[in-house]
């Protein structure tokens, strides 16, 4: 099977997290000490054209085991953009540990990458208030001359970027989109700047024969995916919702960086649609809060979401809900990511410029179709089985 060229357009938890899954789910490389059984007892080899009805066995943490034949070590990195001083210019390998990464570790042991990690634009991707904190907090910005994306992407055959820089990175997130059209790569927008869901930008990845995936990943059992599920549970039972929140609290560089407020406009944006889109009647502004809430350092990646809904139910009375969610932030996204990369990738081999509809409506918050999630799932397992549902195919 042929191999997936990744390129990381930010080295920071996310990107350490999914580094580490692509090794760990590499029957290769399973950790000696580890008492799990390999994928290999778990997941029989997947055939060149094999896709969901060949899927085989379950591998823990995983959402999809095979992706129309590509299995998660099938990814290779091949390029790795960042502004830290502590990370340019390191192995990737060696990179993604680096401070202030705080990401859980549980792939101790990488394999080299062959990747040396270029110094990036820093445009708007660094908050002025990280020089207010220590230096295992926030980031450090070098002063490595910064390298054309576009070149690095085409010359190291890059076939996805991901993206994985700071919220609030509008003009950062668009140089980057940009490179990606100029160097022919694929897409996959993890964070809440909307190019997927900006017609504009839809339409000239989808005129250049390219597959996006996005906006803002959704995590594998995080607080967004779990709200915007119990407001359809809610209104799927008859049950009326008049007000909710969703408070949040963590400890890593994206909870410090959104102390800033402005740059958590987009955040509560895409979050707080995420959960409207399933209200059976949408709520007020005054009656709904969904965002990052505070910034606690010795959470480190635990993300803490503390969510409510108060309603009415049968004889209009009263019903409240209360739930406290605790994850790793960044293993719980990986987990979304590590799907989204195979899903591009088997959108450019089908020649699909655009949005990958079921795709981003499955694993992210802003895409350019809200669904409910039970609906996108069957026909993302539809489009992974090559049947014919989306419609922003290229013709030649």
């Amino acid at each position: 099977m042929a191999r997936i060229r990744v390129g990381i357009a930010g080295v920071g938890n996310c990107a350490s997290a999914l580094v580490q899954g692509v090794t760990f789910y590499n029957p290769e490389y399973r950790p000696e000490n580890n008492p799990k059984e390999s994928l290999e007892d778990e997941v029989e080899p997947a055939s060149e054209n094999a896709g969901l009805s060949d899927e085989l066995g379950k591998a823990v943490g995983l959402m999809h085991p095979n992706v129309g034949g590509f299995r998660p070590h099938e990814i290779e990195f091949v390029a790795a953009f960042d502004v830290d001083e502590r990370k340019v210019g390191r192995a990737l390998e060696e990179a993604v540990f680096a401070e202030p990464n705080c990401a859980t570790v549980f792939q101790e042991t990488l394999p080299a990458t062959g990747v040396v990690v270029k110094r990036g634009p820093l445009l708007d991707g660094v908050a002025d208030h990280m020089t207010d904190y220590p230096d295992d907090q926030a980031f450090r910005v070098g002063d490595v001359p910064e390298v054309d994306v576009a070149a690095e992407l085409r010359a190291n055959g890059a076939e996805v970027l991901v993206c994985f820089l700071p919220v609030g990175s509008q003009a950062a997130v668009e140089y980057y989109a940009e490179a990606c059209l100029e160097a022919g790569v694929a897409f996959v927008n993890c964070i809440p700047v909307f190019i997927a869901s900006n017609p504009s930008w839809a339409e000239r990845f989808r005129k250049a024969g390219l597959p996006i995936v996005g906006d803002d990943i959704k995590s594998q059992v995080g607080a967004t995916i779990v709200h915007r599920t119990l407001a359809r549970l809610f209104a799927d039972r008859g049950v009326e919702i008049d007000r909710t929140y969703q408070l949040n609290t963590g400890g890593n560089t994206d909870f410090l960086n959104m102390l800033e407020r402005k740059r958590l406009r987009s955040k509560k944006i895409s979050k707080t649609e995420s959960v409207q889109s399933q209200l059976g009647t949408r709520l007020s502004s005054d009656n709904i809060h969904v965002g990052p809430s505070d910034y606690v350092p010795w959470q480190k990646d635990n993300k803490v979401a503390f969510i409510r809904a108060e309603g009415r139910a049968f004889g209009d009375v009263p019903i409240e809900l209360e739930l406290r969610l605790s994850v790793q932030d960044s293993p719980n996204s990986a987990g979304v990511v590590i799907d989204a990369i195979r899903c591009a990738r088997l959108g450019l081999d089908r020649g699909i410029g655009g949005p990958l509809d079921s795709a981003c409506a499955y694993y992210m918050k802003s895409p350019p179709v809200q669904m409910r999630d039970e609906d996108a799932r069957v026909l993302l397992d539809q489009f992974i089985e090559a049947k014919p549902l989306e419609t922003n195919a290229v013709s030649t």
